[in-house]
């Protein structure tokens, strides 16, 4: 079966479960999954029912599908995203961002945990992303073009679109929120990096760097579905002064800050 073949075959298995017309996606990264509380679900799925669906290894992701109603909007979100370093094929990561375009969606919301490389951002803030560097070893569009869904080259002049990253500003001072602004950088992980490689990813130019996100953006791209990312800054990366960090650190951080993250995304999605 090709993956066109399974991407149809899990579309049509949704819809068959009443999944139809869903207008907005979102992916909710590390620690990052109380919106779906917001959700008026209709539907749920746990990952390992969905045909050809792969499963989230990292424990903290919850790896369920929800649909339903936010913001007078249908919405199908992923609670937990699969990451590259999991040992998931590329094209696994990448798999939701192609469902939710098959099955109709025309906005995706993507949000992750990321560390601050730009040392006059503090833990707890939020960062809009406006572009990014892809360090990641693959790419969700090497190989064969699925002509179906998009080009073979596709333009990334602007990967994050202008127009959602307006809205949430303009969301983000209506309600009394900083929203930050700059460079995501995705590398490979699990690891945290040395101090050496924070000092690289400064002078490439980056504000904050994750482990996940790239890959469903250039996703995105491929196949013209406008996208925007948060990144909740879960620690400082400071390669004079390091200190060593763990995940349930970064998880705990991201928890107490997703709040105002909700209230973007929830505020967002009933504006599209």
């Amino acid at each position: 079966m090709t993956e066109l073949e399974q991407l149809e075959q899990t579309v049509e298995w949704l819809r068959s479960k009443g999944m139809n017309a869903p207008e907005v996606g979102i992916i909710l990264g590390t620690g990052l999954g109380e919106l779906a509380n917001a959700i008026e679900c209709e539907k749920q799925f746990s990952y390992n029912v969905i045909p050809n669906f792969p499963i989230a290894t990292v424990e903290f992701h919850f790896g369920k599908l929800i649909y339903g109603n936010l913001g007078g909007k249908k919405v199908m979100a992923f609670q937990g995203r699969f990451h590259y370093y999991e040992g998931h094929s590329i094209d696994d990561v990448v798999m939701p961002v192609r469902v939710m375009k098959m099955l109709g969606v025309k906005h995706v919301l993507l949000s992750n945990a990321a560390g601050a490389i730009n040392l006059s951002f503090n833990k707890g803030d939020l960062m809009l992303i406006n572009d990014h560097i892809n360090l990641q070893p693959d790419n969700p569009l090497r190989g064969p073009n699925i002509d179906e869904l998009g080009p073979r080259f596709p333009d990334m002049s602007e990967p994050y679109s202008k127009s959602l990253n307006e809205k949430l500003h303009a969301i983000a001072k209506e309600n009394g929120i900083e929203l930050r602004e700059g460079v995501y950088v995705s590398v490979l992980g699990p690891n945290l990096e040395t101090r050496a490689e924070y000092r690289m990813l400064k002078m490439f130019g980056a504000d904050a760097v994750g482990m996940s996100t790239v890959p469903e953006v250039i996703a995105c791209n491929h196949m013209s579905l406008p996208c925007c990312c948060v990144s909740v800054i879960t620690d400082t990366c400071d390669p004079d002064n390091l200190s060593k960090l763990s995940v349930e650190e970064i998880i705990a951080t991201a928890r107490q800050a997703e709040s105002k993250l909700n209230v973007l995304y929830k505020e967002l999605v009933a504006q599209l």
